[in-house]
């Protein structure tokens, strides 16, 4: 039986099972670098769970396996209690990943950005594909915005239609690869308050892999802190105002130290 949350989607009037994703024992290596070490984690049905770590620490090549892009050295993701590396599971369950740069097309209008996959995979007519990227449009707030091209676009924006993009697909697990990087605080807030707001009203699964520490503490259910591939701890966010960890300190609330500056001590 598939792990999965059955809820109705207000936006579709369908069930839309949000689901859970479990690592057991994941460990990744590439060639003599081993990337992930025995990880084991559990993502419940309908939570926003957020992955935090230093740049290099593995959270990208964890998102790619429980897409299915990157198959474990040893260990077992599973989405929905179905095998992630297994094909077929993605004709099983409705996944959507938001990309960190967006990966839109600027040859492609908005509108055609969002209407390529339901076009590509034949999921309705005509008339269906206006009214599933209408939708997704108006849940974003961008039906303005649907006859130009991304490049036209400010950099929020451009995530907003990332997200749209996504939800065209109505997923069950939605990920989101750093939403807010290169965004001001005003819009990575913005940011904040869509995933926020999608989990509570589209009743999806969300998984986060971000630097961001104010999203983190503020929309996350629970936040995991990836380091070196280890997973070192899995608290919500009121454990880690206040971390007790030296390395997670230092990482959440670092110290500005012009005296003793970080960079001569990192190695060449």
């Amino acid at each position: 039986m598939s792990d999965c949350h059955q809820t109705r989607n207000p936006f579709t009037h369908d069930e839309s099972p949000a689901v859970g994703v479990k690592l057991e024992h994941v460990s990744k290596n590439f060639g003599a670098l081993a990337v992930l070490k025995d990880v084991s984690l559990e993502v419940h049905p309908g939570e926003i769970f957020v992955l935090m770590g230093p740049s290099g620490s593995g959270k990208s090549v964890l998102l790619k396996h429980i897409v299915g892009l990157e198959l474990p050295t040893s260990g077992k993701v599973s989405v929905a209690g179905l095998d992630a590396s297994d094909p077929t599971t993605r004709g099983k369950v409705r996944m959507a990943l938001v990309f960190q740069a967006g990966a839109l097309f600027n040859s492609l209008s908005v509108y055609d950005n969002l209407a390529l996959y339901l076009r590509e995979h034949r999921v309705t007519n005509e008339a269906g594909i206006r009214e599933k990227v209408m939708r997704a449009l108006q849940i974003l707030s961008l039906e303005n915005a649907a006859r130009k091209s991304p490049s036209e676009l400010s950099g929020g924006m451009r995530k907003r239609v990332a997200i749209a993009r996504a939800l065209v697909q109505e997923p069950q697990l939605l990920l989101y690869d750093e939403p807010t990087s290169e965004l001001d605080p005003v819009m990575s807030a913005t940011i904040s308050e869509i995933i926020a707001t999608l989990k509570d009203e589209y009743h999806v699964t969300s998984f986060v892999v971000s630097h961001d520490r104010s999203l983190a503490l503020s929309i996350a259910d629970r936040v995991g802190i990836l380091m070196g591939g280890r997973l070192l701890t899995v608290a919500p966010p009121a454990a880690l105002r206040e971390p007790t960890d030296p390395q997670i300190a230092d990482f959440l609330n670092p110290l500005i130290d012009v005296k003793n500056p970080r960079f001569k001590q990192l190695e060449a």
